[in-house]
């Protein structure tokens, strides 16, 4: 499962990768792999399709993401996994 960046959250949307789900508000959990770190986070609130169940997230959502993977970079853990939480 994949994730995509989608800013307007104001139209129902037809799912990109499989063309006939649903996206609608729910959450997520993603695997972030950067050289020997592994992260998952857990709870990310996304739009989420009712089908193949790709996620899409906003442009905040997103930039938290990468904050989050930069600081578990950052402190030299191997492999992590926690619940979203927004800044």
């Amino acid at each position: 499962m994949g994730a995509r960046l989608q800013d307007s959250e104001e139209e129902p949307l037809t799912c990109v990768i499989c063309k006939v789900g649903q996206v609608s508000e729910g959450v997520t959990s993603l695997t972030i792999e950067r050289g020997s770190m592994t992260l998952v986070l857990k709870g990310i609130p996304a739009r989420v399709c009712d089908q193949c169940g790709e996620a899409y997230f906003d442009s905040a959502t997103t930039r938290r993401i990468e904050a989050i993977a930069d600081q578990v970079e950052r402190a030299g853990i191997r492999v992590a996994v926690q619940e979203y939480a927004a800044a």
